[in-house]
């Protein structure tokens, strides 16, 4: 049951909408469990990943940024039968946790990780010539304008590239925010909006949402 509206947001009032995901509860649980930041991407932008993806037929999809698997569940969950997720982790324990969580959702033999810099990561899938439908993007903001230009790199036609965290909490519309994420952050939205090969726009949901398409 939902409280009345003059105190509820937006996002509330369609989160409550859903039944809860007692598998993506679970996964949440696990990150405190292990003292991890709590900060996987909002169920309803879970949803949207999922759908997203099915709706454009990826069959490889890249996540940069696995922390405990949350995203990685809700971009399988659009897979086909024959999908592929690669997903790049800084940290080891981060990617073994995650895959144990996408493990006990059924979705293990989907998913390959790979541990450390993520730029290093997209230098040698871009040697070893792979390629991708759908990029999402969840990481160290100071280098999402990095992971931008490898996406264009690494993708397919007509693929899709996804960041969350647009507006950092209200940071990138900050003009005192001077930080090294903050730029990044904000050359990232400024790159997804403008670039001539990509149709584009921002979410203005929960935290932000920068989702194109490449024509």
């Amino acid at each position: 049951m939902v409280e009345s509206l003059d105190r509820v947001t937006e996002e509330q009032y369609v989160d409550s909408l859903f039944a809860k995901d007692e598998q993506l509860e679970a996964v949440k649980q696990s990150i405190r469990d292990n003292s991890m930041p709590e900060i996987s991407v909002p169920s309803g932008y879970g949803r949207l990943l999922t759908l997203l993806v099915k709706l454009g037929g990826a069959k490889r999809i890249l996540e940069i940024g696995a922390l405990g698997g949350y995203s990685g569940i809700c971009l399988a969950r659009g897979l086909g039968e024959d999908g592929k997720l690669v997903s790049l982790e800084l940290k080891e324990e981060y990617a073994e946790l995650a895959h144990r969580n996408l493990k006990e959702a059924g979705l293990g033999d989907k998913v390959k990780y790979r541990v450390g810099e993520a730029l290093d990561s997209l230098q040698a899938l871009e040697a070893e010539g792979q390629t991708f439908d759908f990029f999402f993007i969840d990481a160290d903001k100071g280098n999402y304008p990095n992971y931008f230009e490898w996406a264009l790199k690494l993708a397919n036609p007509g693929a899709v590239i996804v960041g969350d965290n647009a507006f950092m909490h209200g940071k990138t519309m900050d003009p005192e925010q001077t930080g090294n994420a903050v730029r990044g952050m904000r050359r990232f939205n400024e790159l997804m909006t403008s670039h001539p090969g990509l149709d584009s726009t921002v979410l203005p949901a929960y935290d932000g949402l920068a989702v194109a398409r490449i024509k």
